[in-house]
């Protein structure tokens, strides 16, 4: 479009004037440049395609991101029973045989499933009851009781818990028991039919199962495993830890009852067995309604998958900690950051939800304490330099600081010896520093054994970023031990 000096053209062949504020005609200015008025109409049309597509994109993504993000955050976050198995197809297999037997053949079992935290013993369990409740004889017919070590930390707890989820609290009502074992067999006994084979069968899913060994005599588990080996209601008691020497923690009556089955789960896979599986977590379903969003989505997952900057951070992430529930914190913080205008994840996003993960909580803390609680902190990293990690109490501290105070007592304030008493109290409500022994009510607290939880690279990190530190403390921080 042809602009002149002055003049701004309006529609077609009509000029403007400045001094009068009028349209005037004007055919010897449109006759001399014919092609004016053509780019003019053209421009505005394409101007208006491009807002036509950039809404009706906008109002796509608008539609298909909230589905999205309950998809992934439903896979991410909730364990789901529809989330494929990676590297654990055998142990799999084992578990489901043994199930079929407990809920079909009435066949009791026990078994352990060990494996590190995050390695997916949860949803192993989960993806297999799924399984084994689509049979419809075994829909019908079985039961399952969920109990947490953390939760039902005694055995009156856990009974009241089992009575609850078997749904008989009106079978019980005010019946008095004597022991825990006749109230748990007046419990299974409630739920028989006639003989063994025709009897409700029970699964029952002890989370934490080395928490449960930590309870007095372990009645629950002992109980538990002595009806797997009696010929009474058939069930299936299914154990979930971390711990390796889970067996070692057993009694030897509960040991003698337990059928030392035991499955195995270890992050097995390598980095390009990784990079699948993240690509494969981050992909959408083939029945996700909007096809072509979904094929642009899954085609942006492939192109992460292949990028160097994302196949750095997850190689740093898989060198740290390989499980699945690290990559589903990952990829859950990078979701955050997509949005209408930002409909797709990129490269960037991972590595901010990188730098999220990485982050120290204790050197975040560090950042909002006082200067007197920063030279109590670098008093303690000095004595521990000093005596090589061994405890110190508060007078030690008090006596670094002071000669500290001696020094330089231009730079920073000589508080007295409560106030200072106060802000070491204070690094202790905020466990930056951790008591070696109990407090009683005749030891005096100045001399009270502590330890500092923080390592002399948490400290000096945090000392760069924190903002109007004095010079002095800061090369009191990293002076050598030569003065002192």
């Amino acid at each position: 479009m042809l602009l002149l000096p002055g003049v701004k053209v309006r529609g077609r062949g009509r000029q403007w004037s400045p001094h009068r504020h009028t349209y005037l005609s004007c055919p010897p200015l449109l006759s001399a440049f014919p092609g004016a008025v053509e780019d003019d109409t053209k421009g505005f049309e394409l101007v208006e395609m491009n807002s036509r597509k950039t809404k009706g994109n906008s109002a796509i993504h608008a539609e298909c991101l909230p589905q999205v993000q309950r998809i992934l955050r439903e896979r991410f976050c909730h364990q789901s029973p529809h989330s494929n198995l990676f590297g654990v197809e055998v142990q799999y297999k084992h578990l489901i045989e043994l199930l079929k037997r407990t809920a079909i053949n009435g066949e009791s079992n026990s078994v352990l499933i060990v494996g590190p935290r995050g390695s997916g013993k949860t949803m192993l369990i989960n993806r297999a009851l799924k399984e084994l409740m689509e049979i419809r004889e075994v829909s019908e017919n079985v039961l399952q009781v969920h109990l947490n070590g953390l939760m039902q930390i005694n055995d009156k707890i856990a009974l009241k818990e089992i009575t609850r989820q078997l749904n008989l609290e009106n079978v019980v009502g005010d019946k008095v028991f004597g022991s825990f074992a006749e109230n748990l067999s007046f419990l299974l006994e409630a739920l028989k039919k006639g003989d063994r084979a025709s009897s409700c069968p029970v699964i029952f899913i002890l989370d934490e199962f080395d928490l449960f060994a930590h309870q007095k005599n372990q009645t629950l588990l002992y109980n538990l495993f002595d009806i797997s080996q009696s010929a009474q209601t058939p069930v299936a008691v299914i154990g979930l830890t971390c711990r390796l020497d889970i067996l070692e923690l057993l009694e030897k009556r509960v040991k003698s009852r337990f059928s030392h089955r035991q499955i195995h789960l270890m992050n097995s896979f390598d980095f390009p067995q990784y990079m699948k599986i993240f690509k494969e977590q981050l992909s959408l379903p083939e029945e996700f309604p909007n096809k072509v969003f979904a094929e642009r989505w899954n085609e942006n997952a492939q192109s992460l998958s292949e990028d160097s900057t994302v196949r750095e951070v997850l190689q740093k992430l898989f060198n740290v900690n390989k499980s699945l529930r690290s990559l589903h914190t990952l990829l859950m913080l990078a979701l955050t950051r997509v949005t209408v205008s930002h409909p797709f994840m990129t490269s960037a996003d991972l590595m901010e939800a990188q730098h999220l993960c990485s982050l120290d909580s204790k050197a975040s803390i560090i950042h909002g304490l006082s200067v007197l609680e920063i030279c109590l902190i670098i008093a303690m990293k000095h004595l521990n330099d000093i005596y090589e990690e061994e405890p110190f109490n508060f007078q030690m501290v008090y006596n670094e600081f002071q000669k500290f105070i001696q020094r330089k007592a231009h730079s920073v304030y000589n508080f007295e010896k409560p106030v200072v008493m106060k802000a070491f109290e204070h690094l202790q409500q905020l466990e930056l520093i951790k008591p070696m022994e109990r407090t009683s009510v005749n030891s005096q607290r100045e001399y009270q054994l502590v330890k500092l939880l923080l390592d002399n690279t948490q400290i000096m990190n945090a000392l760069q970023k924190y903002s109007n530190c004095p010079t002095d403390v800061r090369q009191w921080a990293t002076s050598s031990l030569s003065w002192l």
